[in-house]
């Protein structure tokens, strides 16, 4: 059982920030969001998003009507591109000063939210740009109120302290994570995410999955994040085949919605490792390959590493979709192979050559898992020694699909 693991004599920080607004409908609650920060005197807002899922869900017809009926100043930058970049972060923010903004508002997926977190931190530094923010070149002390409007049920990032962003001139992706970055309101409303694709409901589906993988497997995993992980999965195992046969599924999208949002509170409190430090290098050499999928694709071999340190953790874990798995080390194959059942049956065979990535690349590849700044932190959080050769490893055994 997985509490054997817990080892009671290790004290973890466990942290839950920010209000979230959650539910069928849960867009409506911006206005009162919208009243809550007027009454502290914040009247000008910058939001941050990408070019039509704002428009499309149905999520800014409310938020504009509120924002234009309570006299509220506010900018529109909708330039946030999948895997944002740095410029594109540079570029909102001097948008966002053109009206001396004093919160900022994303909308949209993990792309969408981590470009406003940044955003929001980069409103107070007028003589930095974003790239010295994600190479760590200064540590922020302060940061505007942000307020995040998911539109996708996988990134968790309405709920945690942590931001993406791409230094695309590097390959480089890396990651922060501050306090001052946790939203200060989130809205979770299922009913604008029934618009997602066939293809983005599996991509950001895996991703909480992977999420939860990780934090219940890493040097800082906790009875939280355990707990969190075992949710997440029995609820993505049952509600994702839902979902895909009908995407107007209110109830599938609430509950998967709902297992992203404890997914978030469980890698913010367990963190992540390999499936994310080795996925970076991945998104940032392809910038249009989908988060979740570059995961999903890995996911297979990460398991195969990290099953004789996780295996009775992982076993309970995969119970819902993978019964039977014993968590003994000698069962590293079985589970690997039982990660890919899962994966195909959900329409998800690719490997890293389908993508056009070769062997060739892999030195290149673990090059960039550890040097990218962030990366060596989620290495040393791998619950297995995360050296060249383990990374190498892990990348060629994702290149195909074992038989």
């Amino acid at each position: 059982m997985w509490d054997k693991q817990i080892a009671v004599d290790q004290v973890r920080a466990i942290t839950l920030k920010g209000k979230i607004f959650f539910g069928v409908g849960a867009i409506n609650s911006f206005e009162t969001i919208a009243d809550e920060l007027k009454n502290e005197g914040i009247e000008r807002f910058h939001i941050v998003t990408g070019k039509n899922s704002y428009i499309r869900s149905g999520a800014w017809e409310v938020i504009e009507a509120v924002l234009h009926s309570k006299g509220l100043k506010f900018s529109l930058f909708d330039g946030v591109q999948p895997n944002p970049t740095v410029d594109q972060v540079d570029s909102a923010v001097a948008m966002g000063r053109s009206i001396d903004a004093q919160a900022v508002i994303g909308i949209g997926g993990g792309s969408s939210i981590d470009a406003a977190k940044a955003a929001a931190i980069m409103m107070k530094y007028p003589e930095r740009k974003c790239a010295e923010l994600f190479e760590y070149e200064f540590v922020p002390s302060e940061a505007l109120p942000m307020i995040a409007v998911n539109l996708t049920h996988g990134t968790g990032s309405e709920c945690n302290r942590f931001a993406v962003v791409s230094i695309p001139e590097k390959n480089y992706k890396p990651a922060i994570a501050y306090d001052l970055i946790y939203p200060r309101y989130a809205i979770d409303d299922p009913a604008l995410m029934t618009g997602l694709s066939e293809a983005q409901t599996r991509y950001v589906s895996i991703d909480a999955m992977n999420h939860v993988i990780e934090a219940a497997t890493s040097r800082s995993a906790n009875a939280l994040s355990i707990m969190l992980a075992a949710e997440t999965i029995r609820l993505v195992t049952e509600y994702l085949p839902k979902a895909e046969k009908d995407p107007k599924d209110l109830t599938a999208r609430y509950f998967l919605a709902y297992a992203a949002m404890i997914a978030g509170w469980a890698f913010d409190n367990g963190l992540l490792h390999y499936t994310h430090a080795l996925e970076h290098p991945l998104s940032a050499i392809q910038p249009k390959l989908a988060h979740g999928l570059g995961l999903a694709m890995l996911l297979p071999a990460v398991v195969e590493n990290i099953w004789p340190e996780s295996g009775p953790v992982l076993a309970q874990l995969f119970a819902p979709f993978a019964p039977g798995l014993d968590g003994s080390p000698k069962g590293a194959s079985k589970a690997a192979a039982a990660v890919q059942k899962f994966l195909v049956s959900h329409g998800v065979p690719e490997k890293l050559s389908d993508l056009g990535f070769t062997e060739n690349d892999v030195t290149m590849l673990t090059e960039l898992a550890m040097t990218t700044p962030s990366l060596g932190g989620l290495l040393d959080q791998a619950p297995t020694y995360a050296d060249r050769v383990a990374i190498n490893a892990i990348y060629l055994n994702s290149m195909t699909m074992n038989p």
